[in-house]
């Protein structure tokens, strides 16, 4: 099988500033990292330490073939205290996006991947309506200073994630705070009480969708009016959602609660990203575990590449505006399965486009191997390995296959084995 690429078609890798910066102390996460008890299986610490070597990391990106960088902006150091805006956090950004443009790198930044300053989450986070008019200032201060060098823009990232991993059954539906002990300790750490703690993941999740929805469509005028012409859209994680008989009902609850609130809301939108990295079925009692004889992976679910046109389809159909994969791999130690889930991801990106949908952009997750949350250092998606001692990167053959598709946009399935 070949294919030639649309002129035009980004070609990206991605990562999330908590996971690669280091030393993000002034968020939520960090303090529930280091808490005693915590459900984390490791602090972050140095991370990949990018926020020192983020020229590095892009100029390798670059010299891998790839035209873009999905990255995050940090509001925990940008206003680490209420109404305290960082100067040279701002300026950081800043180079960090013309450092992009000198290396020929399209930077694409979301402005909300996960973590908030602990002072928002101490004061009721993402379940609280006060975060909203909270996450425009930042997001206005943010595009005055940095607006001119954006060339894509995310407002939140996975915004759905919460109520989708309570549909699956992964979360509970009322949220994990009252349920994990470290949490009372947490909050009181971020100076307030657990009924108050509101951060994003972690407490409840139809309370956090509703209010990132609004702060989103809202968000996305707030950014619009600020300098520099660029597209701006929010992420989901979209999984390939599947019933076998009787399930069919959950399959809708699924769709109609975790998806459509939000594709709906897209149509005011210049994209939606989609983040995919495997399926979900439900059966006539909800959610199922893994198909016997289907692979599973670190993360617990199923090595699936092929989710990815069940999602970008369902995507397209429901929202009618121009689609972007914003985050697509699988964590694994074997680079070898890391090289087949990407060729047939691929194969299911080109079925979407010889079909005719509006993609118009592919970014793999990740660029480095990093911190993966509650995982810790564990989970490996990246296409570059990061010695945890000495920083040193290294690029994994997956990279280089990935990359030579960037570079001449053509793919062809028998060189890239």
């Amino acid at each position: 099988m070949t294919y030639a690429f649309p002129d035009g078609f980004v070609w990206g890798a991605a990562t999330a500033a908590h996971q690669v910066e280091g030393n993000n102390v002034a968020s939520d996460f960090w303090v529930m990292e280091n808490t005693p008890g915590t459900m984390f299986q490791e602090p972050s610490g140095d991370a990949c330490d990018q926020l020192h070597r983020y020229p590095e990391d892009i100029a390798l990106l670059r010299s891998l073939g790839f035209g873009s960088y999905r990255l995050s902006i940090e509001w925990a150091r940008i206003e680490p205290e209420e109404g305290r805006f960082s100067v040279a956090a701002l300026e950081h950004y800043r180079r960090v996006l013309a450092c992009c443009h000198e290396k020929g790198v399209l930077p694409c930044v979301t402005f909300h991947h996960f973590t908030s300053p602990c002072w928002v989450a101490a004061d009721g986070g993402w379940e609280s309506q006060a975060i909203v008019d909270r996450f425009l200032r930042y997001c206005e201060r943010a595009t005055a200073h940095l607006g001119d060098l954006i060339y894509m823009g995310c407002t939140i990232n996975e915004a759905n994630l919460p109520v989708s991993l309570a549909l699956a059954g992964v979360l509970p539906r009322q949220g994990l705070k009252g349920l994990a002990p470290f949490m009372a300790e947490a909050a009181s750490r971020c100076g307030t009480t657990l009924d108050r703690f509101g951060p994003f993941l972690l407490g409840d999740p139809f309370k956090t969708r509703d209010v990132m929805l609004e702060a989103h469509c809202r968000a996305r005028d707030v950014i619009r009016s600020g300098p520099g012409d660029f597209p701006v859209g929010i992420t989901l994680a979209m999984q390939d959602l599947v019933a076998v008989p009787g399930g069919e009902a959950h399959l809708a609850e699924a769709r109609a609660e975790s998806f459509d609130v939000f594709l709906d809301a897209a149509a005011d939108d210049d994209f939606v990203g989609v983040q995919t990295y495997s399926r979900t079925r439900y059966g006539p009692d909800g959610p199922l575990h893994p198909e016997e004889g289907v692979p599973v992976l670190a993360m617990g679910y199923e090595f699936w590449p092929s989710a990815l046109e069940g999602t970008l389809r369902y995507a397209a159909e429901r929202s009618g505006v121009p689609l972007y994969v914003t985050e697509n791999g699988i964590g694994t130690d074997d680079d070898e399965q890391r090289v087949a889930y990407y060729r047939e991801a691929l194969q299911a990106l080109i079925r979407c486009l010889d079909a005719g949908l509006d993609v118009r952009g592919y970014f793999a997750w990740s660029l480095l191997d990093n911190f993966e949350w509650i995982h810790g250092y564990g989970p490996k998606f990246g296409l570059v390995s990061v010695d945890r001692t000495t920083q040193q990167r290294t690029p994994k053959r997956s990279a280089g296959l990935l990359g030579d598709v960037a570079r001449s946009g053509r793919f062809d399935s028998e060189s890239f084995a």
